[in-house]
């Protein structure tokens, strides 16, 4: 069975790598990252936590069009459904 990533992760991710943010209270699946107060620099660290934490790996430009958290998370599972499952 493949694993899925889901909003609660990235929240979970944004909040190990930037501190407890309260923006990131509620559904936050259709704000935008900048009105969350993230940057494109926070992004790429964000992917490279995930490819870390999940044994994916993303082009430099996976989140480049990326705008909000919903965007995100359907990316991860883009690649977690074509990457084939190790164990």
């Amino acid at each position: 069975m493949t694993k899925r990533f889901g909003i609660e992760d990235l929240k979970r991710i944004l909040r190990e790598g930037a501190g407890g943010a309260s923006e990131l209270e509620g559904d936050i699946r259709n704000a935008s990252f900048e009105d969350l107060g993230y940057d494109s620099l926070a992004l790429l660290e964000t992917g490279s936590r995930i490819g870390r934490e999940y044994g994916l790996e993303f082009e430099d430009t996976a989140f480049a069009d990326v705008e909000t958290p919903g965007d995100f998370v359907d990316v991860v599972n883009a690649h977690l459904l074509s990457t084939p499952a190790h164990g």
